[in-house]
């Protein structure tokens, strides 16, 4: 399976939703304040501001998950912990976000967010198995397990 076109496209993918995300939230942030719109009494320029500030942070959270498929092709081995587990809640967001899409804005939107979903999933499945082919931790080599496992002592329980 080619893993690195894979995680490229869905960096790609996610680098250029990031902007869209903000983009969003800047057209959001316009119409509460043209309208003075509230909620419950809320102060509109505190939901002004916190529509943006919840922009810029999707946006950013965006470029991070998209960071992780990235490095992950280029070096050509799966992410750390860390890193899938951006990717994992990365997924369930947009699977979230799909299906709240589909009611709200119809089933092009929700399309698009399960295409995104799909590789992001892709992308963890692509680099979920160690490759054999490559010596180094990841494929169990010598030193999966440190020095004391290349030199024949005996691994701790």
């Amino acid at each position: 399976m080619a893993r690195r076109p894979i995680a490229l496209v869905t960096a790609a993918v996610l680098l250029l939703e990031a902007p869209g995300i903000v983009a969003i939230n800047a057209v959001m942030a316009r119409f509460v304040k043209a309208q003075s719109m509230s909620l419950d009494g809320m102060d509109p320029d505190v939901m002004y501001t916190g529509t943006w500030g919840l922009g810029i942070a999707s946006g950013a959270l965006l470029l991070l998950c998209a960071l992780v498929p990235l490095i992950a092709a280029i070096r050509d081995r799966r992410p750390g912990r860390p890193g899938r587990a951006l990717l994992i809640g990365c997924a369930i967001v947009h699977g979230v976000l799909g299906a709240v899409a589909v009611g709200l804005l119809g089933w092009a939107a929700f399309a698009f967010l399960m295409a995104v979903v799909g590789l992001i999933v892709l992308t963890l499945v692509a680099y979920g198995e160690p490759r054999a082919d490559k010596p180094g931790p990841e494929a169990g080599g010598p030193e999966a397990d440190g020095p004391e496992a290349a030199q024949g002592a005996p691994a701790a329980a």
